[in-house]
């Protein structure tokens, strides 16, 4: 059976599968969906048949079991988490990067490849200020893996501590837990990370910031790194990264943003400015499966001076020899710490080629003009109360009631299968929580059903 005929079968069963579905969400509790796909497995001869099943049939069935047991980033009522609809065209070139299954690690692996990640590298490297013939990148799984290469490059920069002394990491209250994740997969310990007060809205505060590094020079403690965020994921606040790159310096430490979310402002000529100071940064990340509406994995790891790389540098014999390099058969093996590394850089690449910097400004301006429409309804209506004004496109928000009902009438919308909305918790309260990486949102049919649901709850 050809590509084009299995392609042709998928699709269709995406489209059975989301009809079946009906909403953003199936309208089952977690235990019946759990009990639905394992029976449609079981009455096809499970996951491991003794005979296959043929390539039309399991790629077909399986595609309209994850399509109908979805929860889809495109409805315009699904707008919980940092997961964006991703471009029809960036789909497709998933379609061509799966099926060629290069790898980057090798230049033979990947001959064209190679370079379509430098390039597009280079160039949001640009976008981020940096100076694109001195900065270098790589395209990551995430966030989540840009801040440990963040950490990993500071940690290896920094001098050793003194004896009984300890390296340390400085971030914001609202900073991503993968922070501390990280720093406790490089050695340093998740309690090497000292949190930083933050203002009235949420930002670090280098005041605070100063102190905490002052007082970690006078313990004789190494500052390794100060991580900024350029969109903290329950608020979408962003640190003054100018302030926080400077305050940093000053200690010797090495300045690292978190822009996996906020990132995507730069696209926008009216947002950008939100950003001023992200080309102090020794390191950023950015996320384009956020703002950047390509599917995940889509992350990008920017260091400002190439030379910071030079600790993941290895040569192995098999994949790169010191005289294929010379050659100019040199792969990407030392910027990344994977191994076989598919070419994510394709997606990306289509989606800034697609639209342009001003056609993925116009999206992040659309998402944001609806967070801003959003919170004004909540603000004037009677059964809400605005906990955080967007800066980005998140919107915090409560039900009038108590935590347990706000809570409740999320699950209720999950139940029902009529919206999927975020939760989090702020200054000790439970929150409903909207991130809007979908420009047809509808705001006002979500808020509407969150008070629905809310009233009953509230019963």
């Amino acid at each position: 059976m050809t590509l084009n005929v299995l392609i042709d079968q998928v699709l269709r069963a995406m489209s059975e599968g989301a009809a079946e579905r009906g909403g953003p969400v199936p309208a089952l509790p977690p235990a019946r969906l759990a009990a639905h796909v394992r029976e449609v497995l079981a009455r096809s001869g499970g996951v491991l048949p003794e005979q296959g099943t043929g390539p039309g049939e399991a790629a077909a069935a399986v595609t309209r079991l994850l399509a109908y047991g979805a929860a889809d980033p495109a409805h315009p009522a699904c707008s919980a988490h940092l997961h964006c609809p991703p471009l029809p065209e960036t789909v497709a070139a998933e379609v061509a990067v799966s099926a060629l299954n290069q790898s980057l690690d090798s230049w033979d692996q990947g001959p064209a490849a190679v370079t379509l990640e430098r390039e597009t590298v280079a160039a949001l490297a640009g976008l981020a200020g940096f100076r694109p013939d001195r900065a270098s990148g790589t395209v990551t799984t995430g966030g989540s893996e840009s801040n440990l290469m963040g950490l990993l490059l500071a940690r290896d920069r920094a001098p050793e501590p003194g004896p009984g002394r300890r390296r340390r990491v400085f971030a914001s209250a609202g900073a991503h837990f993968s922070v501390r994740r990280a720093a406790a997969l490089l050695g340093l310990g998740d309690d090497a990370v000292r949190p930083v007060a933050v203002d009235a809205g949420h930002r670090m505060d280098p005041a605070s910031l100063a102190a905490e590094l002052a007082a970690c020079a006078a313990d004789g403690d190494v500052p390794v790194a100060v991580v900024a965020t350029a969109g903290t994921t329950d608020t979408g606040a962003i640190d003054p990264l100018g302030d926080v790159a400077a305050v940093a310096a000053a200690h010797g430490a090495w300045t690292h943003v978190d822009a996996a979310h906020g990132g995507g402002a730069l696209f926008s000529a009216r947002l950008a400015p939100l950003l001023r100071g992200l080309s102090e940064a020794d390191s950023v990340s950015i996320d384009l499966h956020k703002f950047g509406w390509v599917p995940a994995p889509a992350g990008v790891f920017l260091v400002r001076d190439a030379a910071a790389f030079a600790p993941l540098e290895t040569r192995a014999a098999y994949l790169n020899p010191d005289d294929d390099a010379e050659a100019g058969y040199d792969g990407l093996l030392g910027v990344s710490l994977r191994t076989t590394r598919r070419p994510d850089c394709v997606k990306i690449l289509v989606a800034l080629r697609s639209l342009g910097r001003a056609g993925l400004g116009e999206l992040v301006e659309r998402c944001h003009d609806l967070a801003l429409r959003a919170a004004d309804l909540v603000a004037a209506h009677p059964e809400l109360e605005l906990v955080a004004s967007p800066v980005l496109s998140t919107v915090v928000f409560r039900y009038a009631g108590t935590d347990e009902v706000n809570a409740a009438l999320r699950r209720r919308l999950l139940l029902e299968g009529r919206a999927v909305v975020g939760r989090t918790e702020l200054d000790g309260r439970v929150c409903l929580k909207l991130t809007v990486l979908n420009p047809s949102a509808d705001v006002e049919a979500l808020l509407q059903a969150v008070v629905d649901a809310g009233r009953k709850e509230s019963r």
